[in-house]
């Protein structure tokens, strides 16, 4: 699949998903207080990219001056507007960040969730130069696991985690059919990164970038700009 088309499809999910998303819990929103206490409690201008429905925008809003939302799909930069109209400070954008003019050092902090798997790897370059210096660059994706036990061991563990965090935030086990078809049907053209691959990439890019794992078959990705 090309770029083009790639991101077309992308788009085309991510609008089906907007219309069904609740923002309630889900796998990413489970790490929005770690990804919080990644940064400073005080921020002037920040980025969230891949923003969805604004989740955790709104989030960033609470402790920046400014924020900027961007997203590929058009129905989630509109169900992000809705519930964030009483918002003042957050600007979002409907915008291909592989094609997006990248400004130079004009953030604090860049936030990116679930979203850089579907961008190539040198988007981390351009995050990096966006960066204001001693601003913070947060990641969280989804991580690939290469190695059978750890599937096996660790992903019974998680599964079951899961289901009791839903269970606790939602009242339901597991998210509503219609939602587990589409993110089913996304994830057959999804590819992801083992944090060993993360971490191969930020040698170069990143130096000294922190990388974790976490159960929820999440990895994050922090670093402070220099």
């Amino acid at each position: 699949m090309t770029g083009m088309h790639a991101a077309q499809s992308v788009q085309a999910d991510f609008d089906q998903i907007a219309l069904l998303s609740s923002d309630g819990f889900d796998h990413n929103t489970f790490y929005h207080d770690f990804l919080l206490r990644s940064l400073e409690t005080r921020i002037n201008e920040a980025l969230d990219i891949g923003c969805g429905t604004g989740q955790f925008t709104r989030l960033l809003a609470r402790r920046a001056v400014h924020v900027v939302g961007l997203d590929l799909s058009p129905n989630m930069i509109a169900v992000a507007r809705q519930r964030s109209a009483t918002f003042e400070n957050i600007e979002f954008r409907q915008v291909d960040v592989v094609s997006w003019d990248w400004p130079v050092e004009q953030f604090d902090a860049i936030v990116s969730i679930a979203t850089l798997h579907h961008l190539p790897l040198g988007t981390l370059s351009k995050m990096k130069t966006a960066l204001r210096s001693g601003g913070t660059l947060a990641i969280l994706d989804i991580r690939r696991t290469p190695r059978f036990t750890e599937r096996l061991v660790v992903g019974s563990i998680a599964f079951a985690f899961s289901m009791l965090q839903h269970l606790i935030y939602t009242g339901r086990l597991r998210p509503k059919p219609a939602v587990r078809r589409i993110w089913r049907e996304h994830g057959k053209t999804d590819r992801y990164l083992s944090v060993e691959d993360v971490r191969n990439a930020c040698l170069g890019i990143l130096p000294g970038a922190c990388i974790r794992r976490h159960l929820l078959w999440r990895y994050s990705l922090l670093w402070r700009k220099p």
